[in-house]
């Protein structure tokens, strides 16, 4: 699907008459693919990269333009289950009036501060990223809620689902940190070719901007990816530690049972009778032996409990 925009009084809108000229493909058909490569002379192959989520970013210079591969995150869903992706992002910036973006989803580009202050392609392209770099951020707060409530539930579970989770949430923060190193390398490899692709010296101050967010955003990840780390680790040691009490709770009522039945089975019924003669009445006797025998084991477990406390 082709958008068509462009610049106009610094602000991107929908108007053919404004410059610079802005086109957005949102999953290429394979005639919109065509136009790009034989009518733009874009490379089959920088396309294809454009929306592979797997490829890595990059710049490349052709003669008719230059072209930036970047990472941005997809945009997060219940049904992804904790697993945040990333996607991948084309731009080809066509000097002196052209620039196109080739993306595989619908992404939120233009809104907040990159709505104004534009000029030239070079500030498009570099607002893209911006807003791009600036995804992240909300992403990985979305993280961190997450990894807030499976903190508050690893200590009263004790099955696989919040490891499971866990992990996938991990998962997810791996892919974060190597887009991020991606596109970190991607602005020292534009600061470089600076006068190649045309940057002026507010480009040129953005794009600092920029390396500091991008790396703010790399050490939150980092940080993140590691505190899941732990977690996953507490999560097993607390398991250990409530199966080990459930075992302790288990013998203690094993052995608090144990000793009442070995009582009453050396001292059957005939037996009991016996002893309390036939003065005292049954239904008197039988009672008080109950009661005794619940002493006892409530007693032996008692005793058990502040041995296991005391250790």
């Amino acid at each position: 699907m082709l958008q068509s925009l462009s610049v106009v009084n610094g602000k991107i809108k929908q108007d053919p008459a404004g410059f610079p000229h802005l086109d957005i493909y949102v999953s290429p058909d394979e005639a919109e693919r065509r136009h790009l490569i034989d009518v733009c002379g874009v490379d089959e192959h920088t396309l294809l990269s454009s929306t592979d989520p797997d490829e890595t970013p990059r710049v490349e210079f052709e003669d008719t333009h230059t072209a930036v591969i970047l990472k941005y995150p997809k945009n997060y869903s219940a049904e992804d289950n904790f697993f945040f992706r990333v996607k991948s992002m084309g731009i080809f910036l066509f000097p002196p009036d052209r620039i196109v973006i080739v993306v595989d989803d619908q992404v939120p580009l233009f809104t907040g501060r990159i709505a104004g202050s534009l000029r030239s392609p070079q500030d498009v392209l570099l607002r893209t990223f911006y807003q791009t770099i600036r995804h992240f951020e909300t992403h990985l707060r979305i993280i961190n809620m997450c990894s807030d409530e499976l903190e508050h539930e690893i200590s009263k579970s004790s099955g696989n689902k919040n490891l499971l989770d866990m992990f996938t949430l991990e998962k997810g923060l791996v892919y974060y940190v190597n887009a991020l190193n991606g596109n970190g390398r991607v602005i020292e490899r534009m600061k470089a070719a600076a006068s190649k692709i045309g940057f002026t010296e507010d480009n040129l101050e953005l794009l600092d901007d920029l390396a500091i967010e991008n790396q703010q955003f790399l050490d939150q990840a980092q940080v993140y990816s590691q505190v899941l780390s732990g977690l996953m680790d507490a999560r097993a040691s607390i398991i250990n530690n409530n199966l080990n009490i459930m075992m302790k709770n288990m013998n203690a009522i094993v052995i608090a049972v144990s000793v009442p039945t070995f009582v009453t089975g050396v001292g059957g019924m005939s037996e009991f009778s016996a002893m309390i003669g036939p003065t005292m009445k049954w239904y008197v006797a039988y009672p008080l032996f109950f009661g005794g025998m619940l002493f006892l084991g409530f007693f032996i477990y008692w005793v058990i409990q502040r041995y296991y406390n005391n250790r």
